[in-house]
């Protein structure tokens, strides 16, 4: 930022705003987070009613090496601050035809269910689908997904030839097939591109490294809840020196020039700093900055969701998995309905988690805990009238787990909390979707909106909607490339300067 910023303010305490804060205050940075709610978390929200602790937001936590190296960038261990637990199986994927394979990370059981559930040369396909996608990870990571960018011209290196060698920019269903041919088993290594906003016949491969990080980097869930994560952040980033400030909210950034020279917030306090992290909603970030991005492309969002959660009565003892994908027979359909007519799904696919599995105490004694969650159009696609129907839909989904998965749901399940499109417009995301911009490949890499903006020398941009992009593990990593942004990487002063460093801030 062509400067030494040492006051550092970070708008927002979301995994990619603690994230900054912690890097920032590691490398020696005087760091104020403010943050609207009481608590920090961001879109990992929150929701405490009759004696259920409820995470609204998400529930599959993976690449733990990345939780810990951010709790590392601020000299702490992750281990003192909270207590996560492999999730294993990582799911139990159940199918339309009555069958259903548990999902494990450890490629020697999960070779043997596969083997059970489809036979020897599915599993050796498998077996080969895990080589290529960790060798898929390892030659994205570096180059595209844990870097910053300064130009499309950034991608032209080593790394892209090899991405394009081993069938990166070929479609994602299309480099599945090639190693598993049940079309069951396929559904596991896809179906999340729908979080991602495309059809996995037309999605790039590159892409597919979600699946790398749900089916071989494994799934974990911390004691206490998805909210213990961006507690046991914030309560290190206090230890390092950070200063939060809950319950405040950003109303203005005031300019010297083109540079920002202090944050406002709502109750006319005044925080003079020498950098901005912005981790904001993008209208609010458009709003606060004065200025929208340039594109010839108009930006895409990514389908939402309905999320609701439910309080029952556990029927028995039988052990059940703490994640449960309950697909529909008609699954190619699901895309249709949601992304291209705006619809709810004819034939609902689910995401169920169980929490009380992995923690009980977040429900009241002899109840048990259900998070789910239903994809559904944004509304920018869809014309739904979330206010009179949001309810009606519950129930419908209500039902298919009954019939699919809990017998048990009756009379004595309660329903504790509903999000709809609606409720996630209200909380100011963009077209009332969580999972921010669609990863097309207008909106991947070097062409998302980027972490710095034209115009302003000292200000640098976080979270789902910049680079890299949805997920917990990428905005953790958002947070980091934000704080190079403002600190410039360690590697950065040894590295000799090439013609590829054009400094082009993001449109």
């Amino acid at each position: 930022m062509n400067a030494a910023p040492d006051r550092v303010v970070v708008v927002g305490a979301g995994f990619a705003g603690l994230s900054a804060a912690l890097h920032l205050a590691g490398r020696g940075r005087e760091v104020t987070v403010v943050e609207r709610q009481a608590w920090p978390g961001g879109r990992a929200g929150r929701l405490d009613v009759a004696g259920y602790r409820i995470d609204t937001g998400p529930t599959v936590l993976t690449m733990p090496d990345i939780i810990d190296q951010t709790f590392a960038a601020a000299g702490k261990e992750r281990a003192h601050f909270v207590d996560l637990r492999p999730v294993d199986p990582a799911y139990r994927a159940m199918f339309a035809d009555g069958s259903s394979i548990d999902v494990h990370a450890d490629a020697d059981r999960m070779t043997a269910a596969v083997r059970e559930f489809a036979g020897p040369a599915q599993a050796a396909g498998y077996l080969r689908l895990q080589a290529w996608l960790q060798r898929l990870y390892r030659t994205e990571f570096d180059g595209f997904i844990g870097s910053n960018f300064n130009s499309p011209l950034s991608l032209v290196n080593r790394r892209l030839v090899q991405l394009a060698a081993i069938g990166g920019f070929r479609r994602w269903d299309t480099m599945v097939k090639r190693h598993i041919t049940d079309p069951r088993l396929r559904r596991i290594f896809t179906f999340q591109s729908l979080y991602a906003g495309v059809a996995p016949q037309h999605a790039l491969a590159v892409y597919s490294v979600i699946a790398y990080m749900d089916t071989v980097a494994g799934v974990f869930f911390p004691r206490g809840g998805v909210r213990a994560l961006p507690d046991g952040l914030a309560a290190a980033a206090v230890q390092t020196g950070v200063e939060f400030r809950y319950r405040t909210t950003v109303s203005a950034l005031d300019r010297t020039g083109g540079r920002v020279t202090a944050v406002r917030t709502d109750d006319g306090e005044r925080i003079r700093c020498d950098a901005v992290v912005l981790t904001t909603e993008l209208p609010e970030t458009y709003r606060l900055v004065g200025r929208r991005p340039r594109r010839v492309i108009p930006l895409r969002p990514a389908p939402s969701a309905v999320v609701m959660h439910v309080g029952f009565r556990p029927a028995d003892a039988t052990p059940h998995a703490h994640h449960t994908i309950l697909f529909g027979e008609s699954w190619e359909q699901t895309f249709t309905d949601i992304i291209r007519d705006g619809r709810t799904m004819r034939d609902p696919s689910l995401l169920v988690t169980r929490p009380t599995v992995g923690d009980p105490t977040l429900a009241p004694d002899g109840r048990g805990l259900l998070y789910v969650l239903a994809p559904a159009p944004n509304l920018s696609r869809g014309a739904i009238d979330w206010s009179r129907q949001g309810r009606a839909y519950a129930g419908t989904l209500l039902e298919a787990v009954r019939e699919r998965l809990l017998p048990e749901l009756g009379a004595g399940a309660e329903l504790l909390g509903l999000h709809t499109p609606a409720d996630w417009a209200d909380q100011g995301m963009a077209a009332g979707t969580p999972f921010a911009l669609a990863h097309t490949f207008a909106q991947t890499g070097p062409f998302r909106p980027a972490n710095t903006v034209r115009g302003i020398a000292n200000v640098a941009l976080a979270g789902s909607s910049t680079v890299p992009g949805v997920g917990v593990p990428t905005t953790m990593i958002s947070g980091r490339l934000a704080a190079e942004r403002v600190t410039g990487s360690r590697d950065e002063r040894h590295r000799p300067a090439t013609v590829l460093d054009v400094k082009v801030p993001l449109r």
